[in-house]
């Protein structure tokens, strides 16, 4: 919902694809969650596995990181890297996109809303398995139909590049996610501070320039935003609040978001704009009841009593 719809690359229109999609990604998130969470590995690992999910997601399935005119729109005019067969830009944009808002806000969210079992695995060894088959049936189904439609299918060499790199960023979520933590003994900037910053930074990185320009430009947000993150998590008192705010401000970037690339695909019916607003509305919703959630569960102390 929040990679597609609530951004606005499928309008409310196309409502009907969503139990097809689900299963890649829905069945992908869970997955990386629950393999996360058995592991006894945090965020750092599920970051990445998303970064490798997006990686399979764009380089083998949809293949939009390699297909010049994907859905009829130029993929590739933006920061070429033409020894690749790529852009720069789109690279960068699909893949931490879906690691972040496919993956990330997705989890951040319903782990809130379920804080007593925010760590613990949800599934047993059928649920789990079951969960496997559906993603691989899903992105088989979706690559079987995109296939068809775009009559296009990267080169031998760009696939097994795409696996081959998302393999190792699978081996590297599970050698640096389990690192010791180093507390700081500083507090944490208040949670409502955390949102607004989640916010804007994704905002600039949503709306950043498609050029070499705008490529730089991701980057130094994404070192800016990975840092902070990470010197915030060591701090005294991180915790639920925090989590839900960095979740919530970038989910709100999508939201706004939804509408602007709505108008720049073209949609000008009132429906597209009527599917913007209920998306929209249902994301700020969810928000309102993951915050009660959060308060409800920890009414005092809220995040200092969650690890």
């Amino acid at each position: 919902m929040v990679g597609e719809y609530l951004l606005g690359n499928i309008s409310i229109t196309g409502i009907w694809a969503l139990p097809f999609l689900a299963p890649m990604y829905g069945g992908g998130a869970l997955l990386i969650r629950e393999v996360t969470r058995r592991t006894g590995h945090g965020w750092t690992t599920i970051i990445v596995l998303g970064l490798a999910y997006g990686l399979l997601e764009a380089g083998l399935i949809d293949q939009s990181l390699f297909n010049p005119s994907f859905e009829g729109l130029e993929f590739q005019s933006a920061a070429p890297i033409s020894a690749l067969g790529l852009s720069a830009y789109n690279a960068l944009a699909f893949i931490v996109g879906h690691s972040v808002w496919s993956i990330g806000v997705p989890i951040a969210i319903v782990e809130t809303l379920v804080p007593a079992r925010r760590t613990t695995p949800w599934l047993g060894m059928v649920g789990l398995l079951v969960t496997g088959v559906l993603y691989l049936l899903g992105s088989v189904l979706m690559f079987l139909d995109i296939r068809k439609e775009e009559q296009f299918l990267a080169s031998t060499p760009q696939l097994i590049g795409a696996a081959v790199v998302a393999v190792a960023l699978i081996g590297i979520a599970f050698a640096v996610g389990k690192q010791p933590r180093l507390e700081i003994d500083r507090q944490t900037p208040k949670p409502w501070l955390v949102g607004t910053l989640s916010f804007v930074i994704s905002g600039l990185f949503f709306g950043a320039n498609e050029s070499w320009m705008g490529v730089a430009f991701k980057l130094l947000l994404l070192t800016l935003m990975t840092a902070l993150v990470r010197q915030w998590s060591r701090r005294q008192g991180w915790g639920a609040t925090h989590r839900l705010a960095l979740a919530g401000g970038a989910l709100l970037t999508y939201a706004w978001g939804g509408f602007i690339l709505t108008r720049l695909l073209g949609r000008t019916e009132s429906i597209h704009l009527i599917g913007n607003v209920i998306f929209a509305s249902g994301a700020i919703m969810l928000l309102i009841i993951a915050a009660r959630k959060t308060c409800n569960a920890y009414p005092k102390k809220g995040l200092e009593e969650l690890p």
